[in-house]
């Protein structure tokens, strides 16, 4: 992915696609599927689960509002809290293909590959860790990323976030990449599921909803943004070099970013 020490800028005018990942490529949330080996593997507890899942819903629904949002994501980065890199790594390298097929929409795949065609960078935009963006964001054939990144030292999380990449902070993100890669926003693209990415619809000319809710569906007809349905997941699978070393990080940050095993674990362990 980019960085300074990385090829030139392209030419100014150029355009970019920035697409939000979780519902918008991947047909569920990119951490969901890795609840269950986290729940066995002793990463998280029945208590764990519980005290998240009121915040967790609000936040599913659509219904928390900023500070309950940021309540969520501080309590769920505590619970990675000194969990070592290594033994995370470990236990999605033994369930990644169990539990990440299928994962990609058909439409997201095509879309991505059309702008390729047409020249236009792909840029992928999303809160979830850069363990868990970059090796799909790779596979995709996506240009760069922009993802929350977590403090790591000695081989643990600290709890920390470095960079959280949600709300405003992803245009921002955004605009500091536009600047550095000479990207035409106004000429350029923007694609997501969720209205909380609002602010990253509204720095491109060519704005889209993807299975857009009431709110975002009402978002997208006050502003003249395309409202897109994306139906036909297919297995990443095929796609993926199995061997990749990047995948044994695929969900790292799962957890600590989200919190989108609470619904999973709750399923599973909490309700019966």
């Amino acid at each position: 992915m980019s960085s300074p020490s990385g090829p030139p800028p392209r030419p100014a005018g150029t355009i970019a696609a920035f697409f939000d990942l979780d519902k918008t490529i991947i047909a569920t949330s990119s951490a969901a599927a890795f609840s269950r080996p986290f729940f066995a593997g002793g990463l998280i507890t029945r208590g764990d689960v519980l005290r998240s899942a009121y915040a967790h819903f609000l936040f599913m629904l659509g219904g928390a509002d900023a500070d309950q949002t940021e309540r969520m994501r501080a309590h769920l980065s505590s619970l990675a809290t000194g969990w070592e890199v290594a033994t995370v790594s470990r236990i999605v390298a033994d369930t990644v293909h169990e539990l990440i097929d299928p994962v990609v929409y058909a439409e997201a795949v095509e879309l991505i590959d059309a702008h390729h065609a047409r020249g236009h960078d792909v840029v992928v935009v999303s809160a979830s860790g850069s363990e868990v963006v970059e090796p799909v964001a790779a596979v995709l054939g996506a240009d760069h990323v922009i993802s929350s990144r977590m403090t790591v030292e000695d081989g643990r999380y600290t709890g920390g976030i470095d960079f959280y990449a949600y709300g405003e902070n992803k245009a921002s993100a955004i605009r500091e990449l536009a600047a550095r890669e000479g990207y035409d926003l106004a000429a350029s693209y923007a694609y997501s599921d969720s209205v909380t990415d609002a602010p990253m619809l509204h720095e491109v000319g060519h704005a889209f909803a993807v299975n857009p809710d009431r709110t975002l569906r009402r978002l997208a007809a006050e502003h003249g943004w395309g409202v897109l349905t994306f139906t036909k997941p297919v297995a990443l699978r095929s796609r993926l070099d199995p061997t990749t070393p990047a995948l044994a990080a695929l969900g790292v940050t799962a957890l600590a970013l989200a919190g989108w095993v609470v619904w999973r674990v709750l399923r599973r362990h909490g309700t019966r």
